[in-house]
């Protein structure tokens, strides 16, 4: 076999002999636990190796991974590896026709996918992906009667060895073709900007990169990690493969999306990533909770609250607040933050970070200060995730922290932020261009961000997406997704897009949360049927505007994004949705598609008028197109408020 610490599988091998029986996967199927320890772990990626080798795959081969996070899918991915070829995971909410482009664009041979679903989106675009030769499943619910001619279930494909002693030497031989050097895993960008690129990276990339995390946080085998993030994001395949295989940590599995919270509390792992909007969506069920509390509760966790807003930091990176503070913060985590944090399922976290795009400087501050050691760190997929990380005890939530060990910074003239890493990636698929355009020659990366290394700190700031930041036209800075951020603070926000690069004022599209908004409307005894009645209510444009009006108020203090207050806004009549391709299955606005979009929506903004009729085309769950139509309301901020605050 290869070098052990060149190969993620060869990675695994060593695990099985160091740690045994000590647990490796986790998941919870019809509410039970089950465990395999790292030896298992090994015996079935052995096994499933042999499997994919009498079935034929080569060396180079695409295998793509299809599904929820399962432990099979994983081992999946490291069976392919093991025998040479390349696993390609894709999005499992994917509709049929998005996974056309990533199928095609890499030849796929294989698929691994996880249930019926799965296959039927396979068999509905097969004409268009002729170099797909064969589908293996997990979960054989429902396929009884489909052609198993080039179908196989994932359980037989392990037990295949009527040939076992010339598939292990086949085996062997390529295990011994890999090195550091040998592409581990083709990951497609989430496509912000335009369709998404195709990012190859080699064992070197993951194995560096992972092992940059766990020295920067002293990361070991008693760790645990929930994995709930798309299989298809390097966030999931860094901290599972990357990090995880060489932590020796235990990776557990959810029983299904649904279910996350429920075993988030029993799991409570000790290392945790999430997404902004997770926390933003924590946050919000927390709030919703309170509201319902009786006068008591709601009394102690305000009270509480308070302080922790002024304590929970400084005792987190145990700096002195005086004897009374302590213990008043003492009892506030007997009655409300450690009750709060079980509830959450943080309460053992020794880590937790965010990344994916900025978090709300006031969420970060609430779960720091109810003393989770949440922080931020900034990657790509171009870098298998670890750029920066902030270090204990220098965590700001207007940064993302220092380079972690290996990695160098430095930022260009326009602003541009560029990295060189051994984690960077060896290149786009099949796009030399980019490539070029993306990664110079010394191995300097361009990360298409805006932002600064600061002086007093050293940690770096991440302003915007580079070619987002903008003027505005009387020449003040104009940066959306800072002001986006302030407005999602508000649980009643799901989402906001702001525009006015090269306008006199700026505009904003706001998404409500359903379930938030939902919910005050119950108690104010406001009746709505749909998401777009409650859209368009008086009273629920009242409170955005409040909102907005906080939020203005903050930037008018903020010389440098003063510029950026919001003076015109409309409630969307739906919310924005991946699968009409206005955000990526990551949750991130396309921003060029929203503008286009919704230009008929813009343009009634910024020429004054009180509503617009508009038609919006839309993706039913089933692939099929159809069309809602709407007034859409437009309301202004009130005009004192924004010519006292851009005086």
């Amino acid at each position: 076999m290869a070098n052990v610490m060149e190969t993620l599988p060869a990675l695994l091998e060593k695990n099985s002999k160091i740690y045994g029986n000590k647990p490796a996967f986790r998941e919870k199927a019809f509410g039970i636990w089950q465990t395999w320890s790292w030896k298992q772990v090994h015996e079935e990626v052995d096994r499933l190796s042999l499997g994919f080798l009498e079935l034929g795959i080569k060396e180079g081969d695409h295998v793509s991974i299809i599904g929820r996070n399962r432990p099979q899918l994983y081992w999946s991915i490291l069976a392919a590896q093991n025998v040479g070829a390349i696993p390609t995971p894709m999005y499992q909410d994917a509709v049929a026709q998005e996974m056309v482009f990533p199928l095609s664009h890499c030849s796929a041979k294989f698929a691994v996918v996880e249930d019926q679903e799965q296959v039927d989106k396979l068999i509905e675009i097969s004409d268009q992906i002729p170099d797909l030769k064969g589908i293996a499943y997990l979960d054989a619910r429902g396929l009884r009667n489909y052609d198993h001619k080039n179908l196989h279930s994932l359980k037989e494909l392990a037990a295949l060895n009527s040939k076992e002693e010339v598939l292990r030497t086949e085996l062997i031989k390529r295990q011994k073709n890999q090195n550091l050097d040998t592409k581990c895993v083709l990951l497609y960008t989430s496509g912000t900007t335009g369709r998404s690129k195709g990012v190859v990276l080699c064992n070197k990339n993951v194995l560096e990169s992972g092992k940059a995390g766990i020295e920067f946080d002293n990361i070991n085998q008693d760790f645990s990690l929930i994995c709930y993030l798309p299989m298809a994001w390097v966030g999931d395949f860094a901290f599972t493969m990357g990090l995880g295989l060489q932590s020796g940590m235990c990776l557990c599995c959810p029983e299904s999306a649904e279910t996350l919270h429920e075993d988030l509390r029993e799991i409570g792992p000790s290392y945790f990533f999430g997404p902004p909007r997770f926390f933003e969506a924590l946050l919000t069920s927390v709030n919703l909770k309170i509201d319902d509390a009786g006068s008591v509760k709601k009394f102690l966790y305000r009270y509480f609250m308070g302080v922790a807003k002024k304590n929970g930091e400084k005792i987190l990176e145990k700096k002195s607040v005086g004897l009374i503070n302590r213990v008043m913060y003492l009892l506030g985590d007997i009655f409300i933050y450690g009750p709060l944090k079980n509830r959450m399922g943080l309460s053992k976290t020794k880590v937790g970070y965010t990344a994916g795009e900025a978090i709300g400087p006031e969420i970060f501050r609430f779960y720091r200060s109810l003393g989770i050691n949440l922080k931020q760190l900034y990657g790509q997929t171009e870098a298998c995730v670890f750029v920066t990380c902030q270090p204990d005890g220098e965590v700001y939530s207007e940064t993302v922290g220092v380079p972690v060990p290996g990695v160098e910074l430095k930022v260009s003239d326009s602003g541009e932020v560029f990295y060189r890493s051994p984690g960077a990636f060896l290149e786009y698929f099949k796009d030399i261009a980019n490539t070029n355009k993306t990664k110079d020659k010394t191995g300097w990366v361009a990360t298409g961000d805006a932002g600064f290394i600061e002086e007093e700190t050293g940690h770096l700031r991440i302003i915007d997406r580079a070619k987002d930041v903008g003027k505005m036209k009387q020449g003040s800075l104009f940066a959306p997704k800072y002001v986006e951020n302030k407005l999602k603070f508000y649980p009643n926000i799901l989402e906001a897009v702001l525009f006015g690069a090269g306008k006199e004022y700026c505009v904003a599209l706001i998404n409500i949360d359903l379930t938030a908004v939902g919910n005050w409307a119950e108690k104010n005894n406001i009746s709505y049927a749909s998401y777009q009645e409650l859209a368009g209510n008086s009273e629920v444009y009242n409170m955005i505007s409040d909102h907005i009006r906080e939020v203005n108020e903050s930037l008018a203090a903020d010389k440098s994004l003063s510029g950026c207050q919001i003076k015109r806004f409309l409630v969307l009549h739906k919310e924005l949705d991946p699968d009409d391709g206005e955000i990526t299955r990551t949750r991130k606005v396309r921003r060029n598609l929203v503008s286009e979009k919704y230009s008929d929506l813009i343009l009634a903004l910024y020429k004054g008028a009180k509503e617009v009729f508009t038609e919006t085309e839309v993706t039913y769950e089933d692939g099929r197109k159809g069309k809602i139509s709407a007034t859409v309301k437009i309301q202004d901020i009130q005009e004192t408020v924004y010519q006292n605050e851009v005086a």
